[in-house]
């Protein structure tokens, strides 16, 4: 299952799963629905715990032992940390909870993004907002025209509104907008992944994949389930 809001992006999936090597540029929270789910950072024990809370850039692999909810936070929503978190049961419960309830095989078809925001800063606590130039820059990732447009939408030059971002967010804008494309490729999948491509402003289906693999250690297509026939 994949649903994506203003602000989180949830894939769930209805048995155990494990993905490559990756580094997203958001927040990522793993929840494990009766099982535990195993974080190896590299060069550190694995982190295993009923649900993980894995902070943005972090080089990782990941497995879950059951059915599970990740859910990919943009990165200025949740309070810096320097590592991984490990999630308890009780607090797992109230994350599910507040998304709406789960079954053994995952959560409802609608996730109630807004109050799963509000029990994720009760947990990991508040981030801040970064400033209204570089909102506007991540909104603007996935519509057609350049950086340099962009930049001139805000008044600065794309070198100035890539620091800017970067000082502001912590995270350089071409990844940013390579996550803000992906979300929206993903969530055109149905289509079919080369007009999913296209349509998120990728230059082919095989950059699509690449990216994919980079930042969430998947293939596109394995995010999404494929449309009836």
């Amino acid at each position: 299952m994949f649903a994506s809001g203003a602000e989180i992006t949830m894939f769930a999936d209805t048995g155990a799963s494990g993905v490559a090597r990756h580094r997203h540029p958001a927040w990522k929270v793993v929840l494990s629905i009766g099982g535990r789910v195993e974080v190896d950072r590299y060069g550190g024990r694995p982190v295993v715990a009923p649900g993980v809370v894995v902070p943005p850039q972090l080089a990782h692999t990941c497995r879950a032992t059951s059915a599970f909810v990740a859910l990919f936070v943009d990165p200025w929503l949740l309070c810096p940390g320097p590592g991984v978190t490990r999630l308890d049961e009780p607090a797992v419960r109230r994350i599910l909870a507040a998304l709406g309830g789960v079954d053994a095989h995952g959560p409802r078809e609608r996730p109630d993004f807004t109050e799963a925001r509000a029990e994720l800063t009760a947990v990991a606590g508040a981030g801040h907002v970064p400033d209204p130039r570089v909102l506007h820059a991540l909104r603007r990732s996935v519509a057609p025209g350049s950086l340099d447009a962009v930049a001139a939408d805000v008044g600065l030059s794309a070198p100035r509104l890539r620091a800017l971002v970067r000082a502001s967010v912590g995270i350089p804008l071409v990844r940013l907008r390579q996550w803000a494309r992906l979300r929206t490729a993903v969530a055109c999948l149905p289509d079919g992944s080369a007009a999913a491509a296209a349509a998120a402003g990728f230059a082919d289906q095989p950059h699509l994949i690449r990216v994919a693999r980079d930042l969430t250690g998947r293939t596109p297509a394995s995010l999404r389930r494929p449309p009836p026939r």
